[in-house]
């Protein structure tokens, strides 16, 4: 079974506030994925993106390490968790297809904040940091598959965030 993060910027006039209207705007977007993604529009991880989200929160605990007056209520501020899982969900209307998957709105100011974070992380701290690799992964294929993820999330969200862009995420399963 294949299991997709869907990534898709957009312009924060053209977004309908409606689940039903992204749903249908998103099913559209992932049947035309390919050249989204040529076009520097959409991104998608699959299976792996809440692995990415877990090395991406190790520069949590390296930037407690370079500030130790940091504040451990601040989590869900940390520009660390914008590119997975930061947004708003967007709540199902009375009339939505059930079967529609949950969706979040990444607002132009987060979208700049994801962008900034990715722009000035590095990589190789993370994965040094990270220690434990994904089980059953050859580590330089791993280092490599998630090299190539944050590469490729840091061209969409910098992308977006020079447009201005809100991004919309949603999981198809």
């Amino acid at each position: 079974m294949s299991i997709h993060l869907h990534l898709r910027a957009v312009a924060q006039s053209e977004i309908r506030d409606d689940h039903t209207w992204l749903a249908a705007f998103m099913s559209r977007a992932w049947d035309n994925h390919p050249d989204e993604v040529a076009a520097g529009i959409a991104d998608s991880i699959n299976k792996v993106w809440n692995s990415v989200n877990d090395l991406y929160a190790v520069a949590d605990a390296l930037d407690a390490d370079a500030d130790a007056d940091a504040d451990p209520d601040a989590g869900a501020d940390k520009p660390w968790t914008l590119p997975i899982y930061g947004g708003r969900p967007v709540p199902h209307s009375a009339d939505a297809d059930p079967s529609d998957p949950p969706m979040m709105i990444l607002e132009p100011p987060g979208v700049a904040r994801a962008a900034d974070f990715l722009a000035t992380v590095s990589f190789d701290e993370l994965w040094n940091a990270a220690g434990a690799k994904p089980g059953g992964w050859d580590e330089a294929q791993a280092r490599l598959e998630f090299l190539n993820h944050h590469r490729d999330l840091r061209g969409f969200y910098g992308r977006a965030a020079s447009a201005g862009h809100a991004v919309v995420k949603v999981v198809w399963a």
